[in-house]
């Protein structure tokens, strides 16, 4: 399969630079009995769309302010932009850097809020950077002097600001981790979780900590020849046995985010049966993936030819993924993190 059977034509006054307020008003398209909902929905409506004891699991990481700015010392005319992926042990980080090219093994880099960190080398698009304090201290110090690490094509408009510590963080953050939200599970409030809740509908956790992976655009031609960058998750015991309960009462799950999905579906990878999961996991969806705990998906609308459009082809069928976007395209549905999103149904034996 091409990775240019993925493309199609988005007008770029689509792409949500801010999130909608309130956070439920979003526009939501329905997908369900493989057609689309006509009614003007908007994510309000979602109690009224689900059925009692659905059970919908959300992703609960939480994401660090991990874009630092600086410059590097012995040059503090050359500006350093870094993004902080994850931290390796006695103080050092890997980081995706610009310039990283200018950034030689023991150049130190002054960021703004004090934090100064060595450059150790390079591994491909990535570095590692030493800091001069450990790893809790440089998470303490994130948070006064790091940026949220918005997406590029959010960042290439506009910096984050302090608007976006809130705005891109859900309602359900809770372990520090991630470098980019979860993004479906930012329309929620906690006025909308209640009117859920009164709904009957059932609530599940799981936490994957998104990686660097979610910003790198695919560089091959062909889908079977890209590599996934592994990313950290855990589906507990509680979990597991919530979807089981769930299933019992013929109830559907319903993952809130690819992230979800992703890390449920792997859970169930080894043995065909979900089962706990702790560790990292590198699953790449893409059409013909035999799904066996996820009925439902909430999710935003995503970039031409990523590996996320890849998993909404997967999951309904790629005729059906792209008769969606031509119609959320055609009724000027707001696209990616700050955008407009789609609570997608998936049709027992519907074609790959």
């Amino acid at each position: 399969m091409l990775v240019s059977d993925f493309d199609f034509e988005l007008p770029p006054a689509l792409i949500a630079e801010r999130p909608a307020v309130p956070r439920e008003a979003a526009r939501l398209l329905h997908f369900r009995d493989g057609s689309i909902d006509p009614r003007p929905l908007t994510v309000a409506d979602l109690p009224g769309l689900l059925r009692p004891s659905d059970l919908l699991v959300f992703n609960d990481t939480r994401v660090i302010p991990a874009r630092l700015y600086g410059r590097r010392e012995r040059d503090p005319e050359v500006r350093v932009e870094a993004l902080l992926l994850k931290p390796i042990g006695e103080r050092r980080w890997t980081a995706m850097a610009r310039p990283a090219k200018r950034l030689r093994p023991g150049d130190r880099v002054l960021f703004d809020g004090g934090l100064v960190a060595e450059a150790l080398g390079r591994d491909d698009d990535q570095i590692v950077l030493r800091f001069d304090r450990d790893d809790a201290d440089v998470l303490t110090a994130l948070e006064t002097a790091g940026a949220m690490p918005l997406p590029p094509y959010i960042v290439s408009q506009r910096k984050a600001d302090a608007r976006d510590k809130t705005d891109y963080q859900t309602v359900f953050a809770e372990k520090t981790g991630a470098i980019a939200a979860p993004t479906a599970g930012l329309h929620f409030t906690p006025a909308l979780i209640e009117s859920l809740k009164a709904a009957g509908i059932g609530f599940a956790r799981v936490t994957l900590h998104v990686g660097a992976g979610t910003f790198l655009p695919v560089k091959v031609d062909r889908v079977e020849d890209h590599k996934m960058h592994a990313e950290w998750g855990e589906v507990t015991a509680g979990t597991v046995a919530a979807i089981e309960t769930a299933r019992a009462r013929g109830c559907r799950v319903i993952a809130i985010g690819t992230t979800s999905l992703r890390l449920l579906e792997s859970a169930a990878r080894g043995t065909g049966k979900l089962q706990p999961f702790v560790g990292e996991t590198d699953i790449f969806i893409t059409p013909g993936f035999e799904f066996r705990v996820v009925d439902g998906l909430m999710t935003n609308f995503h970039l031409p030819k990523s590996t996320l459009l890849m998993l909404v082809a997967a999951f309904v069928g790629l005729p059906a993924q792209r008769a969606i976007y031509a119609h959320a395209v055609e009724k000027g549905f707001r696209f990616y993190s700050y955008g407009d999103t789609s609570l997608l149904f998936r049709q027992a034996g519907s074609p790959p």
